[in-house]
């Protein structure tokens, strides 16, 4: 180790391998103003072995006699280093917040591709009950192929984990697809907005049944939430009733979902990643059943043959694209937490809507008043303000 000791006063530099520092210094019967007295053993010879070399690169106010009060200030660092510790944790640091920095701008770009894909999915075949179930097939495979070919580590699971996952499994579906229900019938935009006003039923229900209690500040942040929400949803030039409930369908299983994970998995020492892989099989598992009798293969095949003839085969890469982008922004975000706070977290999330918002607008060019723009804009500030107040 190579120790510096810093004071106000000039500073005098001495070699730990200097004869004269090892004479006058470290003489076992001379007492040192900074160090303790040794106890000696007259009778055996005092030896030192190290693996390393010690060097004194700074002594300042090296006098036995005069004391003084200033501060003193010591750092560490190996000998072959050349920089101290303190300065490699700063660098640890940046590193990490670089590696945030990658994750959520990774998180909200695949987001963005998602939503435009499923957009114009949904546009040329209105049938979301399929497209959702495509979505988790997709990121189903995706996965057990990683694992079989050991590109990702498979998960260490037993029968215990599944059954807590269950009830996770089943709001993720149902949330999944009402979004998906939601998209089919307004604007992407529009889904979005009402989508950020999840904190509201996120108090709701731990308020109401599960007697949970928050500070002042959290309920006055529901305020603005609520409001901007209805701001817009009642200027919305689009409206469709069906589209509106789909979104806050979806709120609501997406709270419980959260719930759920939360008092299910606590303890269990599955990666982000592996535990979104599950989440997905298992409501691969629910969903297609339901699609099947809610649409059913004669109502898909009719509309494939309309939307091959409309767009052509570009259809299929919009589908594969849709499917892939939704598993892989999921995936992120899931690993993502591994890395963040649940803070850092949900000002993530609020940035990434306000990012799919402004995208589609611009790319599908949703007409949009005034008021609904402003509706949208308090509804995403008082999700911020939530999720400051939260914590």
């Amino acid at each position: 180790m190579i120790s510096s000791i810093k004071a106000t006063v000039p500073t005098a530099t001495i070699n730990g391998s200097d004869s004269i520092f090892r004479k006058r210094l470290l003489s076992p019967t001379q007492r040192s103003l900074f160090l303790p007295p040794l106890q000696v053993d007259s009778s055996s010879k005092s030896e030192f072995s190290l693996s390393r070399p010690l060097h004194i690169s700074n002594v300042s106010c090296f006098e036995p006699v005069r004391v003084q009060k200033s501060l003193t200030k010591c750092k560490a660092y190996e000998a072959e280093q050349s920089q101290p510790i303190e300065r490699e944790e700063a660098k640890s640091a940046a590193a990490q917040k670089v590696k945030i920095g990658i994750y959520f701008a990774t998180w909200w770009a695949l987001n963005v591709v998602f939503n435009i894909y499923n957009k114009k999915v949904l546009n040329a075949y209105p049938y979301p009950w399929l497209t959702s179930t495509l979505s988790l097939a997709c990121g189903s495979l995706m996965m057990l192929i990683s694992w079989a070919t050991r590109i990702a580590e498979p998960p260490n699971t037993d029968l215990e984990f599944w059954k807590t996952l269950f009830p996770v499994a089943v709001a993720h579906t149902i949330g999944h697809v009402a979004a998906t229900v939601s998209m089919s019938k307004v604007a992407v935009s529009f889904t979005h907005i009402i989508k950020s006003g999840e904190p509201a039923f996120s108090v709701l229900v731990s308020r109401f049944l599960l007697g949970e209690t928050f500070p002042l500040p959290v309920y006055m942040s529901l305020v603005p939430i609520i409001g901007g929400c209805a701001l817009a949803a009642v200027t919305e030039l689009n409206f469709n009733m069906i589209g509106f409930m789909g979104a806050m369908i979806s709120n609501l299983a997406f709270v419980f979902r959260n719930i759920f994970s939360k008092k299910g998995m606590k303890g269990k020492s599955v990666s982000g990643m592996n535990y979104y892989a599950c989440l997905s099989i298992l409501s691969l598992l629910i969903l297609t059943p339901f699609a099947i009798a809610v649409e059913g293969p004669q109502l898909w095949a009719a509309g494939y043959k309309t939307a091959m003839s409309q767009i052509g085969p570009q259809f299929i890469w919009w589908v594969a694209a849709q499917s892939i982008f939704y598993h892989l922004y999921n995936q992120v975000s899931y690993m993502s937490l591994d890395e963040i706070s649940p803070l850092t977290f949900s000002i993530g999330n609020t940035m990434k809507r306000i990012s799919v918002i402004v995208s589609s607008i611009i790319i599908f060019r949703t007409p949009v008043q005034p008021i609904n723009a402003l509706g949208a804009a308090i509804a995403i500030l008082g999700t911020f303000l939530y999720s400051q107040a939260k914590q």
